[in-house]
């Protein structure tokens, strides 16, 4: 039993040992394993760092390489710099350099020119005091000369007395009165140019209110510019006309503003009205009626408005019509309409749509001559009367009141130039403005633009005669020109060079004192001297 015990302590001791040694060995090996692991991954670790330390060692130097080259790039900016701004300073000094070689050259050129002058100088100074001695000579012989002459004058004076027997204060008293007669040849010469002057500024101003007149009311016109006449198929027409009471005759006025003159004239009604377009209206009505044959204040009413609408297209159609003719596009309907009611106005006798085409066509010719525009010119001839269209219906003068239409219907500011100018109102300030007043004086004085009775054209041509021969002195007058211009001979021993003057400006007067007439008439007062003789 002890044996046993012993045996199994023994055992078990041994197995205990064994059992330490394996766990020593076991100890070890997996220790050497764990130290070999270890240095492995040391070594991996040492690998990694000194991979990670030569990337981080070339990326430094990269790094460093591209500060370096920043910095020499910088360095050569900072460089150039530098060398453009000493290239420009030194382009600098070098112009002040040049300017004070400049300033140099100027200040020895004035100091050269200095010189010349103080030398100029002494020269003048040495002229001058020579001068002063020779004035003095001169001053002395002259206050010789001075002396000889009055003592020469009084020996001539006292010669002058005994031939002439004149004292002193009558050879004076004759000097005067020569002096005073020159004197006053030359205040009437001066008088005259005063008067010439005046007489122009007059005769502008006599125009201007006479046109004014005229336009507004054409007193003078002759009788078949203010009537009209009607053909009747038979005399008991003209009782249709007047009907029961007068009604028919006084509802037709009523509508129209026309008289109707019912006389002992065989198969006519005469139609009385200033206004042409209504006499035109009431005409082509009272047509109307006639050839309908029914006349009551109905019909009539309703044939004044067929015959104002007629009139009215009529009018429309005459404006277009000028318009194409003349070749002048993009007028103003209502400019259209107002130059068609030209077509019914007249000025002496001168239909003022035929005048006013006429204008337009001479305008033409004379801008296309000189190289204007003709256009322009043709538009401004035509319309520089537009204002005579509502004249009668419209305060102030044609021109006043065609310049408001051209100015309201935006025309260019050549053409209201012309109409505003074309009676010499204002300045002309376009070249076709001229124009068109060179052709409206052509256009009216052209011979048979303007008529009148040849009874009252005779007699006004006598009138001027009697009046140029009522004057003394005058010998003979004719009157030109179709009376426009009266030339008068005088005998030149009764009328002197400046009674020439006195007398023309005489017979002026008393021709616009007595008669009346379009437009001016010039006076021309001609003084002839003859001197004849013969070699024998």
């Amino acid at each position: 039993m002890p044996v046993n015990g012993a045996l199994c302590v023994l055992v078990v001791a041994l197995s205990s040992a064994l059992a330490g040694l394996g766990g020593y060995f076991l100890r070890k090996s997996l220790a050497d394993r764990d130290l070999e692991s270890a240095e492995k991954r040391a070594a991996r670790i040492l690998e990694e760092a000194e991979r990670e330390a030569e990337a981080l060692k070339k990326e430094r130097i990269l790094e460093g390489k591209e500060e370096i080259h920043r910095m020499r790039e910088a360095a050569e900016i900072e460089f150039k710099n530098e060398r453009e701004r000493l290239r420009r300073e030194e382009e600098t000094l070098e112009r002040a350099r040049k300017e004070i070689r400049r300033q140099e050259e100027r200040i020895r050129a004035q100091g050269d020119s200095l010189g010349r002058r103080a030398a100029e100088l002494k020269r003048w100074e040495r002229s001058l005091r020579d001068l002063e001695g020779r004035l003095a000579a001169w001053e002395e012989e002259l206050e010789r000369l001075l002396a000889d002459a009055e003592r020469k004058y009084a020996e001539a004076q006292a010669k002058l007395v005994e031939v002439s027997g004149l004292t002193p204060e009558a050879a004076r008293r004759l000097v005067l009165e020569e002096a005073e007669r020159q004197a006053e040849q030359e205040v009437l010469q001066l008088l005259r140019d005063a008067e010439a002057e005046a007489r122009r500024e007059a005769e502008r101003k006599a125009r201007e209110i006479l046109l004014t007149a005229i336009q507004r009311l054409a007193v003078d016109v002759v009788t078949e510019a203010t009537v009209s006449v009607v053909q009747l198929p038979n005399d008991e027409m003209k009782g249709r006309i007047i009907g029961r009471e007068g009604r028919n005759i006084r509802t037709l006025e009523t509508l129209t503003g026309v008289d109707l003159i019912i006389d002992d004239t065989p198969e006519a009604v005469v139609l009385s009205s200033f206004d042409p377009i209504r006499r035109e209206i009431a005409k082509v009505a009272l047509e109307k009626l006639v050839a309908d044959g029914r006349i009551h204040p109905a019909r009539i009413e309703e044939m004044v408005e067929k015959a104002r609408a007629e009139v009215e297209e009529r009018i429309r159609e005459y404006g277009e019509q000028v318009a194409m003719e003349v070749g002048v596009f993009g007028l103003h309907p209502d400019l259209i309409v107002l130059l068609g009611k030209l077509h019914f106005r007249t000025s002496y006798g001168q239909n003022v749509l035929a005048h006013s085409k006429e204008v337009a066509h001479l305008a033409g010719l004379l801008a296309a001559e000189l190289g204007e525009d003709v256009q322009l010119a043709r538009r401004a001839g035509l319309l520089h009367d537009i204002g005579k269209a509502l004249d009668h219906e419209m305060e102030g003068s044609h021109v006043e009141i065609g310049v408001e239409l051209a100015v309201k219907y935006g025309e260019h500011s050549a053409v209201v130039n012309a109409i505003a100018a074309h009676h010499g109102d204002t300045e002309y300030i376009h070249v076709v403005s001229a124009l068109v007043g060179v052709a409206d004086a052509l256009s009216a004085a052209r011979p048979g633009a303007r008529r009148e009775t040849l009874e009252a054209y005779l007699k006004r041509l006598e009138r001027l005669e009697g009046i140029a021969n009522s004057f003394e002195g005058v010998e003979k007058s004719y009157a030109i020109q179709a009376g426009r211009e009266l030339r008068i001979i005088v005998q030149p021993s009764r009328v002197d060079d400046l009674g020439v003057y006195r007398l023309a400006r005489e017979i002026t007067e008393k021709i616009q004192n007595e008669l009346s007439y379009p437009g001016q008439i010039k006076v021309t007062v001609i003084r002839e001297t003859r001197a004849v003789e013969y070699a024998r």
